[in-house]
């Protein structure tokens, strides 16, 4: 008996051995779950190549509006005032003095010689030596510090901008609804010269990161870079949210290549210009680019997979960006094209312009009529880069334009507009119901599962709303989505803004 129960045990465990080692399986009854995770992977495969193609688009068109302060705007201004002195000579007192973009023009202007002149009051080498003085990590704070200052003076600025481009501007049979033209503008140059002080700061420490002796300080502000990717890929993300985070990452990337040139500069007048530091500079340089082009292909990768979003969505933010371009370009356009970028990315030229012509002016001594001629060579330089990269930028955003069919929006009234007086008729379409449905009040139904999570998408956000108010069939009020036209950096978008 012994031995049979030690030979069926055997036996037993010598089938499920030869089981372990020989069954199979088919990966094919599951073959949608697999074609899915192969397509995962390819798109973490095409992220880098979309992405860059994006960023490099978008390092374009801000280099674009980067230029147009130091290139075509002195000379718009130029013809401003001209135009504002010959019409009342010319006995032409029936017609405008100046147009609305060139009232616009001449305010630009006069902000930036404001603030530069209360720049010259700034002492760079005192800033510098005050910052080297405090210990690693009270910097690596501050610089943090300055980073959501940054976010924060950019949000804001644009729109003490607009308000007092539109102030300037608004007709005057309209009813006067704000405090005067002169308060709006010096309320202009209070922002634009303190976020050039924000932004000197930022270079001041990142000079001094760079000529610390043991790079501690570079490394740490490195490390921040990586801290990102921990705060965003395990977010819920839409995309439009995702658009949102792609317009800052262009408009840090620009920014800190600014920053960059800013570092070098100051650097080389330090060693008296000799091209032999340039190469010292250079592997701290190209770490920083690289850090930071690594950290965005991370992230975007990251998050395109955890919110199982396709990476064609690049080429529709591309396309959404080249629509700005072209559409400043037509007749009925309603903003300049530098200001639509720095409401699209956050990016505002006009306090980055005003530091590095600080920056260069005190770098750079021009002494003799030989080095006034340096001067305008590569100010003519300026504007045929300026003007070349425009027509480029403008063939290839039509480009993309008419292969994502947007041709036909190019006529239609400002997407704002649009959703404006949408809302405002579903409004008024939900009160006149209410109105009517006063008389016999309803209990709401509530669903528990419907409340479990906050609703991302309008169509739940209006299902609920009609549970609660009754309304059935076509008599809801549709509220319409927000296209990708509509969003800038700063609107709210679902359940977060990065």
């Amino acid at each position: 008996m012994i031995v049979f129960i030690i030979t069926k045990t055997y036996l037993s465990l010598l089938r499920f051995i030869t089981t372990e080692l020989t069954r199979g399986y088919f990966l094919e009854h599951n073959e949608a779950k697999y074609t899915e995770r192969r397509e995962r992977v390819y798109t973490c495969l095409r992220i880098p190549k979309e992405l860059e193609k994006l960023m490099i688009f978008g390092f374009f068109l801000c280099l674009d509006a980067f230029l147009y302060v130091f290139t075509l705007l002195p000379l718009r201004v130029i013809l401003a005032l001209l135009r504002l002195v010959t019409v009342p000579c010319c006995g032409l007192s029936g017609s405008r003095l100046l147009q609305p973009a060139q009232v616009c023009d001449v305010l630009k202007g006069f902000i930036m010689v404001l603030c530069y002149s209360m720049m010259s009051y700034v002492d760079y080498a005192m800033m510098y030596h005050l910052i080297r003085g405090q210990s690693v990590i009270k910097l690596y704070i501050i610089y943090n510090m300055l980073e959501v200052a940054d976010r924060l003076f950019s949000s804001f600025g644009q729109d003490i901008l607009d308000a007092l481009y539109w102030t300037a501007t608004e007709p005057k049979e309209k009813k006067r609804a704000h405090i005067g033209v002169i308060p709006h503008f010096f309320m202009a140059v209070l922002y634009v010269f303190l976020h050039a002080i924000l932004i000197m700061i930022q270079a001041t420490t990142l000079n001094v990161a760079f000529n610390s002796h043991n790079k501690s300080l570079l490394t740490i502000m490195m490390s921040n870079n990586f801290v990102e990717i921990k705060g965003s890929v395990f977010k819920k993300f839409e995309k439009n949210n995702l658009f949102q985070m792609s317009n800052s990452d262009i408009k840090e990337r620009f920014t800190n290549y600014i920053l960059l040139l800013i570092v070098c500069l100051r650097n080389m007048e330090q060693f008296s210009w000799n091209p032999d530091h340039l190469w010292v500079l250079f592997p701290d340089v190209f770490m920083v680019i690289a850090s930071e082009s690594a950290v965005d292909v991370v992230k975007h990768a990251f998050i395109t997979k955890f919110n199982d979003i396709s990476a064609d969505v690049y080429g529709e933010y591309r396309a959404s960006l080249a629509f700005d371009l072209v559409s400043s370009r037509q007749k009925n356009a309603y903003t300049d094209y530098s200001d639509s970028v720095s409401r699209r990315m956050g990016f505002i030229p006009l306090p980055l312009a005003l530091l590095l012509i600080r920056v260069v002016t005190s770098s750079v001594k021009i002494q003799g009529s030989l080095s006034f001629m340096c001067v305008l060579l590569f100010y003519l330089g300026m504007i045929t880069l300026k003007v070349l990269n425009s027509i480029v930028l403008l063939g290839t955003s039509c480009v993309f334009v008419k292969a994502a069919n947007m041709e036909e929006k190019l006529s239609d009234p400002p997407p704002s507009a649009v959703s404006s007086r949408a809302n405002s008729r579903a409004h008024r379409f939900k009160h006149n119901h209410q109105t009517e449905n006063v008389s016999t009040p309803t209990v709401p139904k509530s669903e528990s599962d419907t409340f479990l999570t906050t609703p991302d998408d309008e169509d739940d956000v209006s299902k609920i709303i009609n549970t609660d108010t009754g309304l059935e069939g076509d008599m809801r009020p549709k509220t319409p989505k927000k296209d990708l036209l509509e969003i800038d950096r700063f609107t709210i978008c679902g359940n977060r803004i990065n």
